[in-house]
């Protein structure tokens, strides 16, 4: 079985102008994760009836697909959960390839959220693929612990090809203590990656700031909801550098608690959302009222509450002025 090539898009502005453009027309910072998981799915899809991995990766392109049919009027960019897919096997990423298409058929940025990482021509491989290859993401996550040099090959990539990268430095699970906060040469280690990754931003600002909009660079940082006192730090410290925000909702990350990722213009913060939004036929709040096969209005209410959340808690709210 091959993968079908993508076409890759016509991309004349940089990754940070255009995430930045699309923002400012959708009027928020919201983005929606796409991690189907079998036992989560709306009933009316009936997943739990098979474990085919075949027929699974059709249930899951579907899923995705009327995900990204109800949250593309809505938000800017959706990041698609690498693994929920990997898991089906080839089926699964024929799958992946196919939501990515839709997404960007619907006008939506795509980040691929696969935690790349590695050294010379493997990490050059993952950066090809990704962000120049088949899959035509928009940016991908990526894994800093092998050091800078491991992050230089995502860089070039994304600077040719008009993407982005967001390096994870503080992530929002309870066990990133156990390494991101010991303390190296008199502070924790998430602050000297943070340092690394504003170098970086910093050096891939589009060559005409003012021209393009664009006051962040190619690189960006991931750092979870659930730290906000480390949001606010690491704001100061990574001027510009867009960071990516997951944790929101489900992982118990509130709209006050990510203020700090902001500028006061509302930019440079993208809050991710997947199991609040796209699992919403599980909320009743979100479902009341609807039959099974109306699960994407769950959805798209589940997304609205988000979007209005964000705007009430945050500076977000000059999107709109």
């Amino acid at each position: 079985m091959t993968l079908p090539s993508q076409p890759l898009p016509s991309q004349p502005l940089p990754f940070s102008s255009r995430l930045e453009s699309a923002i400012r027309a959708k009027q928020t910072p919201a983005c929606i994760g796409l991690d189907p998981r079998r036992e989560s799915l709306p009933p009316a899809l009936a997943a739990s009836e098979t474990q085919d991995p075949a027929a699974l990766a059709t249930i899951y392109t579907t899923f995705c697909k009327d995900v990204i049919d109800a949250v593309a009027p809505l938000v800017a960019i959706v990041k698609p959960q690498l693994a929920c897919f990997e898991a089906l096997g080839p089926h699964g990423m024929l799958a992946l390839a196919d939501v990515i298409t839709h997404a960007h058929a619907h006008g939506l940025l795509v980040l691929a959220d696969g935690k790349r990482g590695d050294i010379g021509s493997t990490a050059e491989a993952y950066a090809d693929g990704w962000l120049a290859g088949p899959w035509a993401a928009d940016a991908l996550t990526v894994n800093p612990y092998l050091g800078l040099d491991s992050i230089e090959p995502f860089v070039k990539t994304a600077t040719a090809r008009h993407a982005g990268i967001f390096v994870l430095v503080k992530t929002s699970n309870p066990g990133s203590r156990d390494f991101q906060d010991l303390n190296a040469n008199g502070s924790p280690l998430y602050e000297h990656v943070a340092a690394g990754v504003e170098h970086l931003a910093a050096a891939t600002l589009p060559d005409n700031t003012t021209a393009h909009g664009a006051s962040y660079g190619a690189v960006g940082a991931v750092v979870g909801a659930t730290w906000p006192k480390q949001l606010d730090t690491l704001r100061a410290a990574m001027p510009h550098a867009w960071i990516l925000v997951p944790g929101f909702g489900k992982q118990g990350g509130r709209a006050s608690d990510v203020r700090g990722a902001f500028d006061p213009k509302g930019l440079g913060a993208i809050v991710v959302s997947a199991r609040d939004v796209i699992f919403a036929h599980s909320r009743p709040e979100m479902n009341s009222g609807l039959a099974a096969n109306q699960w994407q209005s769950a959805v798209a209410r589940a997304c609205h509450d988000m979007i209005e959340r964000l705007a009430a808690d945050t500076p977000a709210a000059a999107l709109r002025d």
